[in-house]
């Protein structure tokens, strides 16, 4: 989740006792530094795996499937599973649902096994309003995956658009802005979802683009816990406050545009570079790191199959490298100089501090 959709209006920005997917035997053996991961090693990490509330496990690395050009998701999907993958985020929104699902069973013609494997989808804001239009949302995604059941579905964004408007994804009234559905709250869309589990269709529940004053609008009245909160994190936009809230209330970070943005500063941050260095690694393999350093699972998004196996190679950060990287989050901070790179423009304050 990098830049603007591609399939999406020109103006619009955007922005997952029961079994386990991994053995037992690969449950919590070593600490790495802020959290326990599955693995004995530093590296390959999509075989890793971070418990959620719902009993289930979800892998460290996600493959992201977010801005690809036409043609291209099909063949990442199937080879990054074929590489060792065991994750893979898409959404409604992104409009490349069907070419995951041919990418899906490339993997699976090739022995890749369901089980073995964890899927994200997600709820998109056209589709929040009330239980039938959210089962439809559901209904569309697993048909387009070509899946029976997805293993985390997420409230994409906390909003309603007009499920009635002249856009299946983006609808605008007449001056331009997005249709939204101010009356609707997104409570309600969440007491809808949570009636999914109950089909068997999906595994575990969660929210994207939570923060903790909406998070704390919907807890008291949720009968389910997300199991996880999908934000966009990164050293210049580390969102502490939700991380530390999700973690006391049990809910799993994801985090989305690890990077900053394509070609962006934080690649060049001098302890980024520091710590690359030191550790013999690209930048781009710390802030990866950086995530599962901090107990989250981290969406890594490309189409090149070189790229799409580095970003397997997490190494572990030790305390020294994280202070250094908290150190530059915070001096951002304190300069109110803080990146958030996904922001739609749906004209709705969200609770983000550094929006808001």
């Amino acid at each position: 989740m990098l830049a603007l959709l591609s399939r999406t209006p020109s103006h619009f920005k955007l922005p997952r006792p029961r079994i386990p997917i991994q053995e037992a035997s690969q449950r919590y053996r070593q600490p790495l530094t802020a959290c326990h991961i599955h693995s004995k090693t530093s590296f390959k990490m999509a075989s890793q795996t971070f418990k959620l509330n719902s009993g289930y496990e979800i892998p460290a690395v996600a493959l992201g499937t977010w801005q690809s050009a036409p043609g291209e998701v099909t063949k990442a999907v199937s080879y990054s599973l074929s590489v060792g993958y065991k994750a893979i985020d898409g959404a409604y929104c992104y409009a490349n649902e069907d070419e995951v699902g041919a990418g899906l069973k490339e993997a699976f013609a090739n022995g890749i096994k369901r089980e073995d494997i964890f899927v994200v989808t997600k709820l998109w804001a056209t589709y929040t309003i009330g239980d039938d239009k959210v089962k439809e949302g559901l209904e569309k995604s697993l048909k387009s995956l070509g899946l029976d059941y997805v293993d985390l579905f997420l409230v994409h964004w906390p909003v309603a658009m007009n499920p009635n408007g002249n856009h299946d994804r983006f609808p605008t009234k007449p001056d331009g802005s997005r249709d939204i559905i101010h009356s609707h709250s997104h409570v309600d869309t969440w007491k809808s979802v949570e009636k999914l589990l109950d089909t068997g269709k999906v595994r575990s529940l969660g929210v994207c683009n939570y923060s903790v004053k909406y998070l704390e609008e919907l807890l008291p009245q949720a009968k389910v816990v997300p199991a996880v909160n999908q934000i966009e994190n990164h050293p210049s936009l580390p969102q502490q406050e939700i991380v530390d809230y999700c973690k006391e209330k049990g809910i799993h970070i994801m985090a989305y545009s690890p990077l900053g943005s394509t070609g962006g500063p934080l690649l060049t941050a001098a302890p980024v570079i520091k710590i690359a260095e030191k550790r013999g690694v690209s930048a781009g393999t710390v802030l990866l790191s950086y995530h599962v350093a901090r107990g989250s699972t981290v969406i890594a998004k490309s189409v090149t199959e070189s790229r799409i196996k580095s970003n397997l190679e997490i190494v572990k950060l030790d305390d020294e490298d994280l202070k250094e990287l908290r150190a530059y989050s915070d001096d951002l901070t304190a300069k109110k100089e803080l990146k958030r790179y996904v922001y739609p423009p749906f004209g709705i304050d969200f609770g983000f501090p550094d929006k808001s």
